[in-house]
């Protein structure tokens, strides 16, 4: 099969290419994994660390107003008090939609419930008249509450623990297979280049030298390229130019062993074209040695 050399040469960008899409479809894929991983974390462990945070908070807010009223003999604030309520309720909706842990469920499902009765004896505080059995009753709620709150934020405290350890896991994995495979890549790259460029170089300079024996007048220099490429058309023409060149210099010796005979005018402008002819193709190959120089 004919390859030509723009063939060739195309070929080989493609397979560069190819080695570098290579390397970027398996660096997006470790990465994507390692976003995924990283994401999880935020999504469903931080978030319900900061939930529970904010319910803990709303809950001692509510607490201390209502506490502060009782001691002071004054009423309370009842918009604060309905505020809180709703953010403690609000973070308790998004943290049972955000159920991710083993036995996360069974535990929200009870703080679930004793934030309903809590809130009933916040509501009859607001509406009675404060009586020390309701704060105490209060009270008791609130520390289940705290205790259930600090057991949700422990174990998705420990959940990120876990999943850090484990993306750290994942991208020291990442890290060494794309450190293999890069380098993989590269010494297949390099011996690619290295055998590409021996091929040009080799033929490249077999085609300089020969020219050089051309302008030296050594016609009997030939050139021998395998393949069936530009180079190997090039050496059929340059041992055709050769061999005419070594037939018309003969030529030219045995005119000259004949120029003591008489010549006729026909052999004369004979060795005039001869001459004219040859040095036309020498002064064509020293340009294009030349040029070969040059570069």
């Amino acid at each position: 099969m004919r390859h030509s050399i723009r063939t060739r040469f195309t070929l080989g960008m493609v397979f560069i290419f190819l080695i570098i899409l290579v390397l970027s479809v398996f660096s997006g894929f470790y990465l994507n994994k390692l976003s995924k991983k990283t994401s999880a974390i935020l999504k469903e462990n931080y978030l319900s660390v900061v939930y529970a945070r904010e319910m803990s908070e709303g809950i001692m807010n509510i607490n201390q107003e209502i506490t502060t009223s009782f001691l002071t003999n004054k009423n309370s604030d009842s918009l604060k008090i309905e505020k809180e309520l709703s953010v403690v309720n609000k973070s308790l909706q998004s943290e049972k939609n955000d159920i991710t842990e083993p036995g996360e469920g069974d535990l929200v499902s009870g703080i679930e419930t004793d934030f309903k009765e809590y809130r009933n004896i916040v509501l009859k505080s607001m509406i009675l008249v404060q009586s020390s059995d309701n704060l105490l009753k209060m009270q008791n709620k609130s520390g289940e509450l705290y205790q259930q709150l600090s057991i949700l934020s422990q174990m998705n405290g420990k959940a990120i623990e876990v999943k850090t350890d484990d993306a750290k896991k994942s991208s020291k994995s990442a890290l060494t297979q794309m450190t293999v495979l890069a380098t993989l890549c590269f010494l297949i790259a390099l011996s690619f280049i290295y055998s590409f460029a021996s091929y040009f170089n080799e033929r490249v300079f077999q085609l300089y030298n020969g020219i050089k024996e051309i302008v030296s007048s050594n016609y009997n220099q030939r050139l021998y390229f395998n393949g069936k490429d530009e180079f190997y058309e090039i050496s059929l023409v340059f041992n055709e130019m050769a061999e005419k060149l070594n037939s018309r210099k003969e030529m030219s010796v045995t005119l000259q062993k004949d120029s003591g005979k008489d010549l006729s005018s026909k052999d004369v402008e004979e060795l005039k074209k001869l001459l004219f002819q040859m040095k036309i193709m020498e002064e064509q190959a020293t340009a294009l040695l030349s040029r070969f120089e040059k570069q």
